[in-house]
């Protein structure tokens, strides 16, 4: 909803300001674990030999002292590296599944910290409902981890649309595009100086339930952290005209007097946060657009969960 602007250290993911965030309910990673006489990794139904894992699954051996190989199988429900929060999805789902299969019994702070170092925003991703990730001040990172504003129930009404106009991997990561935008951008700085107000906007119209407010503060976040990667060198582009489409029909409803408001990640795909008195009317409308290849919609949800066989 308010998201991370380039990052203070790249290898342990410690970002430059805090970040908020609403789990959803919808849009799932089912990971498991097993042993295995060899390290092998199912990714979306296709053995991979992902290097990401394996360091991240390095990373937990070591300092946890584990020597055993892992057939490790994770699944998305949603596409996959399109801008949807997948790898925040998969990371803090494989944290908490190598800390159930090695009977590690880690608190949520430290799942929290460990799920970062595989994907920044993981992290916030082991909490159900409104979540802030703190930057911390320590180079170790170790104070750079999530906290819980709300609860998944505590705002019962809010509902999120997430639009489909592309499911393809983006062909720039966040994190390389971010890092690129904070090298080049000759808007980067006034971005990250209006955050801080953004965050105080945002933890408030959670606590008060505002859609307004919350919606207004995360739309023009949003708007701006895009122009900084627009006016990247060279640009970093992630709209696609569809993307468009779906803001100018968001604002198109919202004059007709059905609140309703958008964000978009680094990816051309758009979510939209709208009360349930009002989904299904921007839902209709949304769905209608020539260029969606799919809507979900999707309440606030919990953070991982173990699932019996």
């Amino acid at each position: 909803m308010l998201s991370i602007g380039g990052k203070k250290n790249d290898d342990l993911k410690i970002p430059l300001n805090n970040s908020i965030s609403m789990t959803i309910d919808s849009l799932y990673t089912i990971t498991s674990v097993e042993d295995s006489e060899k390290d092998i990794f199912i990714i979306n139904g296709k053995e991979e030999n992902n290097e990401r894992i394996k360091n991240y699954l390095n990373l937990f051996r070591n300092k946890f002292n584990k020597k055993d190989f892992l057939k490790i199988v994770t699944e998305n429900n949603f596409p996959t590296s399109a801008g949807i929060a997948s790898s925040a999805s998969g990371f803090s789902a494989l944290a908490f599944a190598l800390d159930k299969y090695w009977n590690l019994n880690l608190s949520k702070k430290d799942l929290s910290i460990l799920s970062r170092l595989g994907s920044g925003s993981a992290c916030r991703s082991i909490y159900g409902g409104f979540v802030e990730w703190s930057k911390g001040n320590k180079d170790d990172g170790s104070d750079s981890y999530s906290i819980q504003i709300a609860d998944k129930d505590y705002w019962k009404e809010i509902r999120m649309i997430i639009a489909i106009v592309e499911d393809n991997k983006k062909v720039k990561s966040s994190s390389d595009g971010m890092s690129q935008t904070v090298k080049t951008s000759p808007f980067y700085n006034c971005w990250l100086s209006s955050i801080e107000n953004d965050l105080v906007n945002v933890r408030n119209a959670i606590l008060e339930r505002d859609i307004e407010k919350l919606g207004k503060t995360i739309e023009h976040n949003c708007l701006k952290m895009h122009a900084t990667m627009i006016t990247t060198i060279p640009s970093v582009i992630y709209w696609r005209a569809g993307t468009l489409k779906v803001i100018e029909k968001v604002n198109e409803i919202r004059n007709n007097g059905y609140p309703c408001y958008y964000t978009i990640d680094a990816g051309p795909n758009v979510k939209i946060i709208c009360e349930e008195k009002d989904l299904l009317n921007i839902k209709q409308q949304i769905e209608n657009l020539k260029d969606i290849k799919k809507i979900m919609v999707s309440k606030c949800g919990d953070g991982p969960t173990f699932l019996e066989d």
